[in-house]
C-alpha cells in the first residue's frame, strides 16, 4: 500500500473538504468584519491560541501523542520575540521568524528525544523537559525572572508598516493565522496526513507495510512545535509582554482544555474551542482564583456531554466531517 493509496482510501474525503472549504470562508468573512463589533486586543488573543489549539490538536488528534509540555514552544518563542524586538529592535515579522525558527529546534530536540517512548512516558517526559526549560528561564538574566519582558515595542512591519494601531494589527495577526491553519489543512489532508492518521490508528500496521514511524511522528512534532512557537511570538507582540506565565505547565494544560472543548481530531474545533474559553476567562476575570474552578467544572461537564467536543459533535448531527 503506498501513500497515494492511504490518501485516497477514505470515501467522501473530497466531498468532505468541500465542506470545510465553504466553512472556511464564512470564517474568514466573520473575522474580517469582527473587529468593527469587537474589541481587536480580544480577538488577537484568541486568534494567537487559535494558532496555538490547532498546532497541538495536529499533534494529538491526527498524530496520537500528548504532550504536556507544549507551553514550551508557546512561552520559548514569546521570549526570543519579545527580547528581539526591545533589545535588538528588529522588525516585527524578523521577530516573529526568529521565535518560531528557535520554536522549530526545541521542538526538534525535545521530540527526538521524547518519540523513542509512547503513552504515558512520552507525555511525562515532554512535561520534564518543559518544566526544566521553564526553571531555567526562572533563572537566566535575559528573561527577567519572574518580571518577564515587558514594554516590548511593535516595531514597523518590514521596517515600513506602523502596527501600533490594534485595528491594522489585527489584520496581520489574522493573516499569519490563516496562513498557519492552512498549513495544517493541507498537511492534515495530504498522503502524509493519511500516513500520520494510520500511524494514530494501528502503530504496528504502519510498521508491517514499510513506514518509519519515528520520522513521521518527528516531523509531526517538529511541526506542532513551530506552529505554537509562532502563536507565542505573535502574543508576546500583541500584549507586549512574555513571561513565565507562557511556559508554565499549566499553558500546556490550557491548550488541551482548549482542544477538547472544541473537539480532538477536527478541523475547526481548536479554533472554537480556544475562543470560548478566552472568552470565558476574559468574562470570569473578577472572580479571580474562581476562574479555574469554574474552567474544570465546565470542562468535566462538556467531555460527560459533548464527548467528541463541541465541532465533533455539530458535525455528528450534519453528518460531515468538520
Amino acid at each position: 500500500m503506498t501513500d497515494t493509496t492511504l490518501a485516497t482510501s477514505r470515501p467522501g474525503s473530497t466531498d468532505s473538504r468541500r465542506h470545510q472549504y465553504v466553512v472556511f470562508g464564512l470564517l474568514v468573512v466573520l473575522a474580517l468584519i469582527a473587529p468593527y463589533f469587537i474589541y481587536p486586543v480580544f480577538l488577537m488573543k484568541g486568534l494567537c491560541f487559535a494558532l496555538f489549539a490547532c498546532a497541538f490538536n495536529l499533534l494529538l488528534g491526527y498524530g496520537g501523542l500528548l504532550s504536556f509540555g507544549h507551553a514550551l514552544y508557546f512561552g520559548s518563542a514569546a521570549y526570543v520575540s519579545a527580547h528581539a524586538a526591545k533589545e535588538w529592535g528588529l522588525s516585527t515579522e524578523l521577530c516573529i521568524i526568529l521565535g518560531t525558527a528557535y520554536a522549530s529546534v526545541l521542538g526538534l530536540i525535545v521530540g527526538w528525544l521524547a518519540i523513542r517512548r509512547q503513552g504515558i512516558y512520552f507525555a511525562m517526559i515532554t512535561l520534564a523537559l518543559a518544566q526544566m526549560v521553564y526553571f531555567f528561564y526562572l533563572q537566566t538574566p535575559f528573561t527577567h525572572g519572574e518580571d518577564g519582558i515587558q514594554g516590548v515595542p511593535r516595531n514597523p512591519l518590514f521596517g515600513l508598516f506602523d502596527i501600533t494601531d490594534n485595528l491594522v494589527f489585527y489584520h496581520v495577526v489574522l493573516a499569519v493565522f490563516l496562513a498557519g491553519f492552512l498549513i495544517i489543512h493541507r498537511t492534515i489532508h495530504s498522503p502524509y496526513g493519511q500516513v500520520l492518521k494510520t500511524i494514530r490508528e494501528n502503530e504496528d500496521r504502519a510498521i508491517s507495510l514499510g513506514y518509519r514511524v519515528e520520522h513521521y511522528k518527528l516531523l509531526a512534532f517538529v511541526l506542532s512545535a513551530t506552529l505554537s512557537g509562532t502563536a507565542g511570538a505573535m502574543k508576546a507582540i500583541v500584549f507586549q509582554i512574555a513571561s513565565l506565565t507562557d511556559v508554565f505547565w499549566a499553558m500546556s494544560g490550557e491548550v488541551v482544555l482548549m482542544t477538547l472543548i472544541g473537539g480532538l481530531g477536527t478541523v475547526f474545533g481548536p479554533i472554537l474551542g480556544a475562543f470560548f474559553v478566552v472568552g470565558l476567562q476574559d468574562y470570569l476575570a473578577d472572580y479571580g482564583s474562581l476562574v479555574t474552578i469554574i474552567q474544570g467544572v465546565i470542562f468535566v461537564i462538556c467531555v460527560l456531554a459533548f464527548r467528541r467536543g463541541l465541532v465533533g459533535e455539530l458535525g455528528r448531527l450534519l453528518k460531515k466531517a468538520l
